[in-house]
């Protein structure tokens, strides 16, 4: 993944999955983001995610499994009650969330 830079007037266009990309834009390193906001399949109690089964985040925010305090950037997953799931079996690679935001809560 890479992060670009955008502003009011950045010209986007679809992508090969039908999402809006900035087409230029000055790249950004993901450690100096603050926050991302990241969709998701299922989520547990520890904050455990199931994404869509690329490994593209858990590559992107590798470098976060050093870290001994949470610096940058905060991964916020956007989810309904209703993906809850009691347990995620994780892998090594797989990187947790810093939150996880419903409808009705904030875990």
């Amino acid at each position: 993944m890479i992060f670009r830079q955008i502003s009011p007037d950045t010209r986007l266009e679809r992508n090969y999955f039908g999402l809006w990309e900035p087409v230029a834009g000055a790249l950004i390193a993901a450690p100096k983001i603050d926050l991302v906001l990241t969709p998701l399949v299922a989520f547990d109690k520890s904050r455990n995610r199931i994404g869509m089964g690329g490994g593209y985040f858990d590559r992107c925010f590798a470098f976060l499994r050093h870290r001994r305090n949470w610096l940058h950037p905060k991964l916020i997953g956007l989810a309904f009650d209703c993906q809850r799931v009691e347990k995620i079996q994780t892998n090594p690679w797989d990187i947790s969330l810093y939150r996880i935001v419903t409808e009705s809560r904030v875990t």
